[in-house]
């Protein structure tokens, strides 16, 4: 593959994600995600893929559409096959690896996960150069990722390092980033995930993934999580990459912007709107809860940040939310050790409480030392023996 060439969307990741709101997403997306999916398993014959649908939501078998699909799965596999021995009789080793790659791919079109998997192994084995080495195995990661098997995923990410370290074009090595990003990303190492896609925001081409307005929603999303204030400016509210399509993404645009210019109430409406927004993505439900507790946390510090003192009601003002909420929501930070403040529930007063740089040093040589003590005591009674 070149580095002008798109890469096949195999297998359909949109599918994978239809499939996770039929089964953990709200029931007024449920018929279209049906809907979606039925037509992607008539669209490219994947009759293994309906199989599993099959079993795992209960739904009756459609025999005319399970059989037309099975039987055009077998006769391209057939010919696939045929194809191969005739490469390995007549043929070179590059169109022997040619054919074992075009049956690999057909096998994860068609969601036949563990037979997928077993030929792109051989088709690796089989194949020489290493830019189509490299591609077999980002065809595997892409396997993982509509199977949600991390394992395989993480596997094959550590592969495509070594392969990319042993010389990949500067396409493979960007293509990569990506791959690893999101993973970092659904794996909650927001921090990883932004480093990574950021490097490939004005370089994004792995539209075998995603498209390019959900990979800014990601980058937007790791972003404001992880980046201070200056360099969230620099590097996502100003970058013309983002600009270009930001306003398109529902919420997204006052999400980052109002957190960077401290308009707290706008931003707890977008926080709600996004929150709704990660809830629903496969990538990022299991995490979703997580991240919307940390930016409620970094927006209350860096607003406490700028004053020693507020009082609940000027806060809950800021926010927009109830003296209440606030009060709960503070409480429940600063017991966790989240928050740096107290509050005076008679003055109805949150105060800041900024940690001593230079206390912290003392208070922690003085426990290294405690420790060192004990160390030193108990080998002097090992010695004396």
């Amino acid at each position: 593959m070149s580095s002008d060439e798109s890469v096949a969307k195999i297998p359909n990741l949109a599918l994978a994600q239809h499939r996770f709101i039929l089964a953990s997403g709200p029931s007024a997306q449920h018929a279209a995600a049906k809907a979606a999916l039925l037509a992607g398993v008539a669209a490219d014959e994947m009759a293994p893929f309906y199989a599993a649908l099959c079993a795992q939501f209960g739904w009756p078998r459609d025999a005319p559409l399970a059989a037309a699909a099975a039987a055009a799965n077998a006769a391209e596999l057939a010919r696939l096959d045929a194809a191969a021995a005739d490469a390995a009789a007549n043929l070179g080793a590059t169109d022997v690896s040619d054919a074992l790659a075009a049956k690999a791919a057909y096998l994860a079109r068609i969601g036949e996960k563990d037979k997928a998997v077993a030929a792109h192994k051989l088709a690796l084995e089989k194949t020489g150069p290493l830019g189509a080495r490299i591609d077999l195995v980002f065809a595997q990661i892409r396997i993982g990722f509509f199977h949600n098997d991390l394992d395989l995923i993480n596997k094959n990410i550590e592969k495509a390092r070594s392969l990319i370290n042993e010389g990949g074009d500067w396409d493979r090595r960007n293509r990569l980033k990506v791959y690893e990003g999101l993973h970092k990303m659904s794996s909650r190492d927001f921090k990883g995930a932004a480093d990574l896609l950021l490097d490939t925001l004005a370089t994004f081409t792995s539209t075998e993934l995603m498209e390019y307005k959900e990979f800014v929603k990601y980058v937007v999303l790791c972003a404001t999580i992880t980046l201070k204030r200056p360099e969230l400016k620099s590097r996502v509210i100003n970058a013309p990459e983002i600009l270009e399509v930001i306003h398109d993404i529902p919420h997204l645009s006052d999400y980052a912007n109002s957190l960077y210019k401290c308009e707290y109430a706008q931003f707890f409406n977008s926080l709600a709107a996004i929150e709704q927004s990660i809830k629903y993505d496969r990538l990022l439900h299991s995490h979703y809860q997580y991240y919307v507790r940390e930016m409620r946390i970094l927006a209350y510090t860096q607003l406490l940040d700028s004053y020693r003192s507020l009082t609940i009601e000027s806060m809950a003002n800021a926010f927009g939310v109830s003296e209440d909420f606030i009060d709960s929501d503070l409480s429940k930070f600063i017991s966790a050790g989240r928050l740096n403040a107290v509050i005076d529930k008679v003055g109805g007063v949150v105060e800041t409480n900024r940690p001593d740089a230079k206390n912290a040093q003392y208070q922690a040589a003085i426990k290294q030392g405690d420790l060192l003590l004990t160390r030193i005591q108990k080998l002097s009674r090992v010695i004396s023996i």
